[in-house]
């Protein structure tokens, strides 16, 4: 007990040391304001973006005004792969303001908040309140949290989920008391049970490998055997159950449990007997090393930070002050990092709910090297500095090429070069104090490099963003369509989610379509609907084109005739979006 009360003594006194000017209330009030702009910016000043987004703007606005609400649907067909809980959050803003993009992305703002809180009270009870000011800022400005954070997706819940999980299994595995163990245990229970209906089972990943991984570490096998540990389930059991008997009860009940728990949750580790559109394991195929070679780029730009704490932690393993902290980081971190290595689909949202472990160990670090860091970790102060001067030269490069691509259609030219100017100065002269203050005032360093790269997020990013909601602005074509097709069948040809997504929620619900390949069956299909109804129009999505940048020429057109020429279908109408999806509407050779 004296030497868990001195080591607290001597952290509060580090701290008191270590921060200079920074107040406890100014550096909160600057860490919230911060953080709340930046996902401001990235959740609610910008359109629907491909990939994703249109789909899942679509189930939510179906689920503001369907009849059942156990099953998503998208345009109108039973959309399996992802619980519903999202679906129903986004669908309350969208019930009441509309289905704008800035609407549906309102519940993102609780649960990017929920994230931060979460990792934030978790390094707290690890290291300390500056630390968990450190996992709260560092858990929201991964790269990939962030990206996950305001993206309309299930995963920004779902690490919202974990994140929560995490802080009561870290109570519950390190109480002191039984009423303590079970509190903990209960609130990691009742996270799992709302993030599984979020994007299903794989919410218990990271927490079940944490507590695992402790156990067999601390040679604490007690502690996963306690019926402390295990009485919650019963509350997953009725959170999710309720769930599973609703969609058990509505049309296709079964059919529609063995999508949600067979093809996509096993499908998605390994493949499964199913159809060819159900075959998860399929797309995004894994390849060895995927993960670990992209995690530099996951961590942006933390990335040297972390690995300056790797360093720490290892030359300090056997003298560690507080190596609950460091076991917990690496518990919550590095097992799922390893399992993941070793499934059948890879994409990067899939390592989000172990970011929390990344953002607990970089906090662990900041708050260690309150002392004073070593020449290793000024020398990864001063490359993160560096890395972010780098970042303002890109956007630069990047506002420039879309200002000289759409200057002549661009408005506010003004407001654009202000905002992007003052934004990239205020940028690079943060790094530039990050830079000078490394060596002596680690906490000043962390703080402006915080500061720096919120302001890009703010400032540049704002302004990236406007100019391309141009290229994503898919209701624009969708409500072309519906005027060039009143009165008239639409029939969708191979149609992609983000297209059958976008033509429902802009155009028009009632629309037939032909399932890709066209083979011969699709092109005998078009023949039956073009006889039937020679009037039909039918829409294709045309391959992709390269942005038009100065220095590259356009990409020719299509040389080989399309199966849907050989059908007797010629092109009414073409549709594009600059550097964007391109469509054709096509209408029967008479």
């Amino acid at each position: 007990m004296e030497r868990i009360v001195g080591a607290r003594v001597r952290v509060k006194y580090s701290q008191q040391m270590s921060f200079g000017p920074l107040k406890t209330r100014r550096t909160l009030l600057g860490l919230g304001a911060a953080l709340l702009l930046a996902w401001c910016v990235g959740m609610l000043a910008r359109g629907y973006w491909t990939p994703d987004e249109p789909r899942e703007a679509d189930l939510a606005w179906r689920m503001s005004w369907q009849a059942d609400q156990a099953v998503p649907l998208l345009a109108g067909e039973a959309f399996c792969e992802k619980p519903p809980l999202t679906y129903w959050l986004a669908a309350v803003p969208i019930r009441w303001l509309g289905p704008q993009a800035w609407a549906a992305r309102l519940p993102n703002l609780l649960y990017a908040l929920i994230t931060a809180l979460g990792v934030g009270l978790l390094a707290s009870r690890c290291a300390g309140r500056f630390a968990g000011w450190v996992g709260a800022a560092t858990v929201s400005t991964f790269l990939l949290s962030y990206q996950v954070a305001i993206w309309l997706a299930t995963d920004a819940p779902l690490l919202a989920a974990v994140s929560v999980a995490l802080l009561g299994a870290y109570i519950g595995f390190y109480a002191a008391s039984r009423a303590q163990r079970l509190r903990g245990y209960t609130l990691m229970h009742i996270a799992l049970g709302l993030g599984f209906l979020s994007k299903s089972a794989v919410v218990w990943m990271v927490p079940a490998l944490a507590l695992l991984t402790l156990g067999i570490w601390e040679k604490r096998w007690r502690e996963l055997i306690r019926w402390e540990l295990y009485i919650g389930l019963l509350i997953q059991a009725a959170i999710i159950l309720s769930w599973v008997w609703f969609v058990y009860r509505g049309s296709d009940g079964v059919e529609h449990l063995r999508i949600f728990f067979w093809n996509n949750l096993v499908g998605r580790f390994a493949p499964v007997d199913a159809p060819p559109d159900l075959q998860y394991a399929m797309a995004h195929r894994n390849t060895p090393g995927k993960y670990l070679i992209e995690l530099p780029v996951y961590l942006f730009p933390w990335t040297l930070l972390v690995i300056a704490a790797a360093r720490r932690a290892w030359r300090q393993r056997r003298s560690l002050k507080d190596p609950r902290a460091v076991r917990f980081a690496l518990a919550a971190s590095l097992p799922p990092l390893l399992l993941l290595s070793f499934a059948a689909t890879a994409r990067n949202i899939y390592l989000a709910p172990a970011l929390p472990g990344f953002a607990l160990f970089l906090a662990w670090w900041a708050r260690d090297i309150l002392p004073g860091p070593d020449r290793w970790e000024v020398r990864a102060l001063r490359a993160t500095a560096a890395m972010l001067l780098l970042g303002v030269a890109l956007f630069a490069a990047a506002l420039i090429v879309i200002a000289g691509d759409a200057w002549s259609t661009m408005s506010g030219h003004a407001s654009y070069i202000t905002i992007s100017a003052v934004g990239l100065l205020a940028a690079a002269v943060l790094a530039l104090r990050a830079w000078a203050a490394a060596r002596n005032q680690p906490v000043h360093a962390q703080w402006a490099l915080f500061l720096a790269y919120c302001v890009l997020l703010i400032g540049p990013a704002s302004q990236v963003y406007t100019q391309v909601d141009r290229w994503q602005d898919l209701g624009k074509i969708s409500r072309e369509i519906a005027a060039d097709t009143v009165g008239k069948p639409l029939i969708l040809l191979a149609p992609d989610e983000t297209t059958r997504a976008m033509i429902d929620l802009y155009a028009r619900q009632s629309v037939d379509r032909i399932a890709g390949p066209l083979d011969a069956a699709g092109i005998g299909r078009i023949h039956a609907l073009a006889a039937a109804a020679p009037d039909s129009r039918f829409l294709v999505l045309l391959p992709g084109q390269s942005p038009r940048l100065p220095w590259r020429r356009r990409a020719p057109e299509m040389s080989a005739p399309p199966a849907w020429a050989e059908a007797g279908l010629r092109i009414a109408k073409h549709y594009a979006l600059p550097n964007g999806r391109r469509y054709a509407l096509l209408e029967v050779t008479p």
